[in-house]
């Protein structure tokens, strides 16, 4: 197993104690009890053995899989620094990318990534489904849209349209 997902994980630092990673997979189950679990791996690219970002997944333990979203590396910056020394511009094949070579276990495909992006990212997905889970906020560094509740429609049936 080349990817060394385990690690790759573990450098996110998500606060759920019932978790496990198998294969290059995370698995948890933030509520303690609850039927709710999280998964999150790797999104592939069109190309064999390379990835753009992560998938995070909410999944009913009875009703399956409620919620998909994928976390792109580019939009949460996760290789800038490694591309940006390499001269990839968003344009390029390879920019916010990571390959595996499974010929090279020694070899760690998402060195020198920064994860703070992500992190926040998956804090603020799992805050809907398992809200709680995170002993305090932390500051978004990036400024983006803020979630309003939605109204509720109302609780009688309208009429059909008259002409």
């Amino acid at each position: 197993m080349a990817m060394h997902a385990r690690e790759f994980f573990a450098e996110l630092e998500l606060p759920f104690a019932d978790s496990a990673v198998v294969g290059d997979t995370y698995y948890a189950t933030p509520i303690p009890g609850g039927p709710l679990r999280l998964r999150i791996d790797f999104s592939p690219t069109q190309w064999a053995n390379e990835y753009t970002g992560l998938r995070i997944a909410t999944l009913h333990q009875d009703r399956g899989e409620l919620d998909v979203t994928v976390l792109r590396f580019a939009d949460h910056k996760t290789f800038d620094h490694r591309d940006s020394t390499r001269g990839l511009q968003p344009h390029n094949s390879g920019y916010g990318t990571f390959k595996e070579f499974k010929d090279r276990p020694d070899w760690v495909p998402w060195e020198g990534a920064h994860t703070n992006g992500l992190r926040d990212a998956i804090e603020q997905y799992s805050a809907v489904w398992f809200p709680g889970m995170w002993s305090a906020p932390t500051p978004s560094h990036a400024a983006g849209r803020t979630a309003r509740p939605a109204p509720s429609p109302s609780a009688q049936r309208r009429a059909a349209r008259a002409r």
